[in-house]
C-alpha cells in the first residue's frame, strides 16, 4: 500500500478529527514563530522585492482545520509590517497550501474568505497587503500531492514551510 493513502490526518469536524485534536500543532508552530519571522525578514531584506513583485510561499502538510492559515496570516503581518519600515510596496504574496489528496481542502477554501475578513480586523489602518491595489494582493491555492515527489518546479518558491509534517 502506498504512503500517500496511508498517512493522513482525519478530516471534518467531529471529535476524532485533526481540527479538534490539533492544539500541539498550534503549539509547535507558535513556537517556531520567531524563526519564520526571522527568515521572511532576512528574505525580504536580501532580495528586496521591487514594486510589482511576488514572494511565492508554500506551507507543507499544511492540513484542515484552525492551524492551516496560521502561517499565512504571520507571513502576512510581517511582510506588510517590514514592508513599511522599508518604505516598500508589499510584494503580491502567492500561497500554496500543500497537502496529500485526503485533505479537506474544502474545508480550507471555504474558510478563506473568513481569514481575509479576521486579518483585516486585526491589521487596522496597517492593511497595506489587503487594501491597497483593487486587485487581490494574496492569491491562495491548495496543491495536492506528496512532498516526497516533485510538486513545484524549479527556482518557483521563497519560503517553504513545514511543521510536524518531516518528522
Amino acid at each position: 500500500m502506498e504512503m500517500v493513502t496511508v498517512l493522513h490526518v482525519n478530516g471534518g469536524l467531529e471529535e476524532t478529527s485533526y481540527a479538534m485534536n490539533s492544539l500541539l500543532q498550534r503549539k509547535g508552530i507558535s513556537r517556531t514563530l520567531p524563526i519564520t519571522k526571522e527568515a521572511i525578514a532576512k528574505l525580504m531584506c536580501s532580495s528586496g522585492f521591487p514594486k510589482g513583485s511576488r514572494l511565492v510561499i508554500t506551507d507543507l502538510g499544511c492540513a484542515s482545520g484552525p492551524n492551516t492559515l496560521l502561517l499565512v496570516s504571520e507571513v502576512i503581518k510581517v511582510v506588510d509590517k517590514l514592508s513599511r519600515e522599508l518604505g516598500q510596496e508589499c510584494p503580491e504574496l502567492q500561497v500554496f497550501l500543500n497537502d496529500l489528496p485526503g485533505n479537506d481542502f474544502n474545508h480550507v477554501f471555504t474558510s478563506i474568505q473568513g481569514f481575509r475578513e479576521n486579518m483585516k480586523k486585526e491589521m487596522g489602518a496597517a492593511q497595506a497587503i489587503l487594501d491597497l491595489n483593487p486587485e487581490p494582493l494574496i492569491s491562495i491555492a491548495g496543491v495536492w500531492g506528496s512532498f516526497y515527489d516533485r510538486l513545484f518546479p524549479t527556482d518557483s518558491l521563497h519560503f517553504i514551510h513545514s511543521s510536524y509534517s518531516l518528522h
